[in-house]
């Protein structure tokens, strides 16, 4: 089973559909070619070589190896004086693109802090991730409450309320030296997103209303995966009471063909995660969960419990970023990677400096 709704592509405009790995992250992105001169031909094919040696040694490992350049300012504003001179923090994050630019906001927070960062964002998939941090690769990454609870302690059933979830997960988790900070209000869960046209000419605003739909109005598009959850589109159609659809009305395709598929009216509902920057670039309407069947996927910053001990500032230094991280931010933050093919650490600090965090 996938550990949640959140293995993504990063594209900078490429079709996403043509650049996801089979665990649904993503494959890397050549950059610009650099046209060196004769004199620095040599250095340049040693440095290749070491490169190269160096990025399969962390991988090998499982670590990430974003890295690259990441600013350095000062605190400002809520988390002013709330410095962390002389801390060593490796962050860490998945390969998608929320979670880079979240590694990303982490990072620059704590050099703005004081601390002196490793930068190991980009892991390759949910279980890596969460295996350097219980080995003590990495001291911090951003999770989600959802993947948490399911996923890494193995528990079957989601807890609906959010709070409650965040709170479970919270308290299992500290056996295993963890500790979660207080999560953001966003939640990236799945949804059924609908071209905002077609909204208004069904009259529609919610998941209960499908049923009240002819059946030719219910057309999907879906990944494989998501039609056989037990937390996708079948089991939700009997939460919902909403009668069966033939396969003729289902249209099985990648994550990134969904959302151009149901943006030109190839489906009527398109499945999606709730904070893809697709959905607001596309002008898509996402439907209300309005009877709360979809897991709760807030996401916290995770800091290995022994630094947080030896750093107790790290919990005020983030709870007023995480607070600001809402559905709609990381809509625009995810649109400025995936759609305008911004770089993440830039996306993070210019976001970071907008809401007066560092200067």
């Amino acid at each position: 089973m996938r550990s949640g709704p959140h293995n993504r592509s990063k594209n900078f405009g490429v079709d996403p559909s043509s650049t996801r790995t089979p665990d649904g992250g993503r494959w890397p992105v050549k950059g610009e070619r650099v046209t060196y001169s004769v004199r620095r031909a040599a250095y340049t094919i040693v440095a290749s070589v070491l490169s190269v040696f160096l990025i399969g040694s962390l991988t090998a490992c499982g670590l990430g190896t974003s890295g690259g350049f990441t600013h350095n300012g000062e605190l400002a504003g809520p988390v002013e004086g709330k410095s962390v001179d002389g801390a060593h923090v490796a962050v860490g994050s998945k390969n998608f693109t929320e979670q880079i630019i979240l590694g990303k906001i982490a990072v620059t927070l704590l050099k703005s802090a004081g601390a002196h960062v490793d930068d190991l964002t980009n892991i390759p998939g949910s279980n890596s991730a969460r295996s350097a941090m219980l080995r003590g690769n990495i001291d911090m990454q951003w999770e989600y409450t959802g993947t948490g609870w399911i996923s890494y302690l193995g528990h079957d059933d989601p807890i609906e309320d959010s709070h409650q979830q965040y709170i479970a997960v919270r308290d299992a988790d500290r056996k295993n030296g963890l500790t979660w900070l207080p999560p953001a209000p966003m939640n990236n869960t799945y949804g059924l997103a609908i071209r905002q046209g077609k909204a208004k000419q069904l009259n529609i605003t919610k998941i209960s209303q499908l049923k009240d739909l002819p059946l030719n109005e219910r057309t999907f598009c879906l990944e494989a995966e998501f039609a056989n959850r037990n937390d996708g589109f079948q089991p939700m159609l009997a939460k919902y009471g909403i009668p069966p659809v033939p396969s003729s009305n289902i249209s099985l395709m990648d994550t990134g063909a969904i959302y151009s598929a149901t943006d030109r009216g190839g489906c009527n509902f398109g499945e999606v995660f709730t904070t893809d920057g697709r959905i607001k670039a596309l002008n898509l309407r996402t439907l209300e969960d309005d009877q709360h069947f979809f897991p709760k996927y807030n996401v916290a910053p995770v800091f290995r419990t022994d630094l947080i001990k030896k750093y107790p500032q790290l919990e005020p230094l983030f709870e007023p970023v995480a607070q600001k991280l809402t559905n709609d931010v990381l809509q625009d933050l995810n649109a400025k990677v995936d759609v305008d093919g911004d770089e993440p650490s830039e996306v993070a600090w210019d976001w970071l400096r907008e809401e007066g965090f560092v200067k």
